[in-house]
């Protein structure tokens, strides 16, 4: 009999035992149920044979040296039966090292993931401790042990934000939160950036995230040129709303590459100061603008579009010629494509899923913690992200031809 199937029928023996002896198994997940004190019973045990091969000799045999057993200590193990209080056998050398239990171990297995996974999604450091305390059978779990456990995944949230990009992404899109800081002993509003990339397969991939009181063209020029020293040489598509001195610092790192305004982003910006009443038939008067077969159509829509509209709301006319430069990239692009380049729903999705995550938290305590926040959401977001965008396949037959040798 090999070794597997003896140990699996002295198991079976094991709990024949235990249900011919008439022990209540209705009892079996209650808080101090029946397995409860079978895992510490078996930790125990474990521990003790441990001691014994580390001694040289059975708990009742004479000592061979001068080491020897000298009682116990007491520790807490975090099981899913809850909190066991155990008995740690101890040598009187004191360099007995249990492999089961090492000495500072005091969760089992896939605790910690437990812990970062209730995180990534959103849920408060108070929350995650009732949400624990529920799990195992109310055990004490402290604030300080989640945070310490969170903490561990700051090396990696590093690691992530300077690893190195593919070459070319042919769209790269630009988006931002606001979230609350900590700083200075003052809760301040910070915006988040983030860059989200659509590779060669057309396949989604965030790029880097940064935090800012104040955008502009400096700031801008900073993190794409750190995306450029990570490895991204060439973007075709920057789609971005009308950020503060992002078309400068596109021109200044990436001069080759068409800087799209977001339609969506310049549509709610019309509405800002419109009047409810008025707002429907506004936007359907907008339509016409970005629904155009071409450019010339789109730029004799917005005529219209002013003529009709500039006595109640002259503003909103201005900004679309002002940006219509950017605006209107999309033209040069077959229909079925404009969608993929000319909004950012790609990554106001991304956003909407972060916001979920962050409007959890009333302020963080320091900008690691939003880093650290953000990271674990997005590890836990992208993980299901499988299928490229729609509409690819034709965006990059396009692509190929338009941007031949650069991609």
């Amino acid at each position: 009999m090999g070794q597997q199937s003896k140990q699996e029928e002295l198991l079976s023996q094991a709990m024949d035992l235990i249900v011919e002896s008439g022990a209540d198994l209705k009892t079996l997940f209650n808080e101090d149920g029946l397995l409860k004190k079978l895992t510490k019973s078996l930790v125990e045990r474990a521990l003790n044979a441990e001691l014994s091969d580390h001694l040289g000799y059975d708990k009742y045999e004479r000592a061979p040296s001068s080491n020897s057993r000298n009682g116990t200590s007491k520790k807490k193990l975090l099981t899913d039966s809850g909190t066991v209080d155990l008995e740690v056998p101890r040598d009187r050398d004191g360099n007995f090292e249990p492999q089961l239990l090492p000495k500072y171990k005091t969760k089992i297995a896939g605790f910690n993931e437990k812990v970062i996974s209730l995180y990534a999604k959103g849920m408060s450091v108070s929350d995650i401790k009732m949400q624990l305390s529920e799990l195992y059978g109310g055990a004490e779990i402290s604030t300080a042990l989640i945070s310490k456990i969170t903490d561990e995944v700051l090396d990696e949230v590093e690691s992530w934000r300077k690893r190195a990009l593919e070459s070319v992404y042919p769209i790269v899109f630009f988006d931002c939160l606001v979230v609350k800081v900590k700083q200075d002993k003052h809760i301040i509003n910070k915006a988040v950036y983030v860059a989200l990339g659509i590779d060669m397969t057309g396949k989604k991939d965030v790029l880097g995230i940064w935090l800012s009181e104040n955008e502009g063209a400096k700031f801008w020029l900073s993190n794409l040129t750190e995306l450029k020293n990570r490895g991204l040489q060439d973007m075709l598509i920057a789609c971005t709303d009308n950020l503060t001195g992002m078309s400068e610092a596109i021109a200044a790192v990436y001069p080759k590459t068409e800087h799209q305004l977001c339609i969506v982003h310049q549509i709610r910006n019309s509405l800002k100061f419109v009047s409810y009443k008025d707002r429907k038939a506004l936007v359907a008067d907008l339509k016409p603008i970005y629904a155009a077969a071409t450019e010339d159509d789109g730029l004799a829509a917005l005529n219209e579009f002013a003529q009709k509209w500039d006595s109640q709301y002259p503003y909103i006319a201005k900004s679309w010629y002002n940006n219509w430069d950017n605006l209107a990239i999309f033209f040069q692009y077959p229909p079925e494509i404009r969608k993929v380049i000319y909004t950012t729903n790609a990554i106001e999705s991304l956003n909407s899923q972060l916001r979920k995550v962050t409007k959890n938290k009333r302020s963080f305590p320091s900008d690691e913690a939003v880093f650290k926040t953000l990271y674990l959401a997005i590890d836990y977001i992208t993980k299901k992200w499988t299928m490229p965008i729609q509409n690819w396949n034709q965006a990059m037959a396009y692509f190929l031809i338009k941007f031949e040798g650069r991609i």
